[in-house]
Formats: structure tokens, sequence, C-alpha cells
């Protein structure tokens, strides 16, 4: 199943720079990874109508078997991986608490919005339909749905969506407001005791390490020294919070950096094996062959075929 976040720190920016806020609905068809691992500056509201899910948070694991409400605070290492071959939606709300700010101190400024972005306040992690917050935050929540004009399963899927309408950015920041209102109201925002997972860390700083230097020849040594680590030790902790090896995740990640070459540009095959991080031809094959089941020459007639449709 093809991915929906960036992997890593996400770049792209959420909404826009004067609204950075933005929807995004994925619709899960089969087994598998659903969200990469990434991590963003902003706050992620989740919702799952239902399925059979595994929501992956700073290497702790959260099974979802039922309609529930999940908060993603800033910097959190995350990932969503769908466990049944059921169809299922899972929708986010992605915002950045700048958008929250008044311009005058009063009592929800000092002692919510800004303790929120100046990350001293937690989101909780998971609201139930049997919690009694549970009615209002899903009114809200399909309140900025509807206002980004997405509501139901006829929506787009695996869609994202921005807004640059004024009275849409207005419905969408009062319900924010609301759903902020609602878990402050049950006292459900914890303060930070400490902010800093070193293990989380080690694991964001090699990711981040990959991606800035996939195109270079990239050792276990390298990525362990980048965290002061020995080799065995973090190759154990990556695999633990990752689920696969660090040369795993790297060749996976070239290799989808080598379809976006293969898509977008006329490199010939053995360049696209240079420009991400191969030098020998045979080892890119074997390893494209094993991420996507096909050869770069076919994979490339295909998104040709498909394009001229």
């Amino acid at each position: 199943m093809e991915q929906q976040s960036s992997v890593f720190k996400e770049i792209r920016p959420h909404g826009t720079q004067s609204f950075p806020c933005a929807i995004y609905r994925t619709h899960s068809v089969g087994k598998g990874t659903l969200v990469k691992h990434h991590w963003h500056d902003e706050v992620e509201i989740l919702y799952f109508s239902g399925g059979e899910f595994r929501l992956e948070i700073n290497m702790e694991s959260f099974p979802i078997r039922s309609e529930s409400f999940w908060f993603i605070n800033p910097g959190e290492l995350h990932s969503i991986i769908t466990e049944t071959s059921d169809s299922h939606w899972e929708d986010a709300v992605v915002f950045s608490p700048a958008i929250l700010s008044f311009d005058s101190h009063d009592e929800a400024q000092i002692h919510l919005v800004k303790p929120i972005q100046n990350e001293k306040l937690l989101f909780p992690r998971c609201i139930a339909p049997a919690h009694p917050a549970f009615p209002a935050l899903r009114n809200a929540f399909w309140d900025i749905m509807r206002a980004f004009g997405q509501m139901g399963e006829d929506s787009a899927a695996d869609s994202s969506l921005v807004t640059n309408d004024l009275t849409s950015q207005l419905y969408i920041k009062s319900s924010l407001l609301y759903i902020l209102a609602t878990l402050s109201a049950h006292k459900l925002f914890t303060p930070v005791e400490k902010n800093f997972n070193k293990r989380v860390e080690t694991v964001k700083t090699a990711l981040t390490y990959m991606k800035e230097n996939y195109r270079e020849k990239i050792y276990i040594s390298d990525l362990a020294g980048r965290v002061n680590l020995n080799e065995q030790y973090f190759c154990r902790l990556f695999k633990r919070a990752i689920g696969c090896s660090p040369i795993e995740y790297l060749n996976e990640y070239r290799v989808r950096q080598a379809r976006q070459l293969l898509e977008k540009t006329d490199l010939q095959v053995m360049e696209v094996c240079l420009e991400c991080g191969y030098n020998n031809l045979g080892n890119f094959l074997r390893e494209f062959r094993k991420y996507t089941g096909t050869t770069p020459l076919q994979y490339r007639k295909q998104i040709d075929m498909t394009e001229s449709k």
C-alpha cells in the first residue's frame, strides 16, 4: 500500500503559510503500512471510524479495534499499520497551534493556547466513545471536515485539502477552539514533565541522516556514530522502533526516490541507480524488484501507459 505521509520529519507544509491547517483522508483497502514513520511540528488529531489498525507512537504500540480519536503531539514519531483487509477510513486534522493564538492575553491564551504552543501541555492520547467528551469532539471534528468540503465515505479518497476561504477558516478555528475547550473542561491536558525521549531522538537523528545522505555510501558505523552508540545496540534499537533493520529501511527509501526519478525525469536507469546511492547496477535492480515487484524499465513503461490513458 502506498503511504500517505512523508518519511522522517515532514517538510511539506500542512495547510498554507497564513493558515497552517489541513485535513487528510486515507482509505485503507489492505494489510500493511498505511503511514510510514515520520514526525512534524504540528498537532495531529486522528479519527478512526473502525477497522483494525496499529498506531505506533514514540516506540509504543497501540491497537485500534473500534471508533476512536487519537492525538499526536508535536515532534512525536508515529506510524499507522493496517491489520485487516477490510475497507476502512482514517481521517486526520493537522494544525499549528499558532492559528489559535489571541492578540489579547486572556486566560485561554495564558493558560491553554500558549502552553500548547510552547509544548508545555500534552494532548490526551486517546478518546473512545465511552468517554463523555467523545460526542462533542466528534461533532467538532466533522464540522472541520465539512468546512474543508469533506464529509462521509463519498468524499475524495486518499486526499489532502487546504482552504483559503475566510468563512471556512473561521469555522475551522472555532471548531478547533471548541475541541480545546472540551478537552480542558474534562481536564484531559497533562503538563509535560520530561519532553525528551532519548531513544526516540536517537531514531529520529538516524532517519534524518539517511534522508539527507542516501545518495552516498552509508555504513552502520556511520549511523551508530551519529548517535554515539555501538553498532549492535543501535541496530536493535532501530529495529524495535521501526520494525526493520537500518539497511532495509535505507534501501526502501532509496527505491522510493528511484521511483520518483523514473516517474518525473528522463534519466537512464544507470543514472537513477547512481543518483539513489547504488554503485552497483545489479544491487539496484535486485532491491528495486524486491520493493516493487518489477524492473525500473517496466515500472517506467507502466507509468507512461497510465499517463497516456
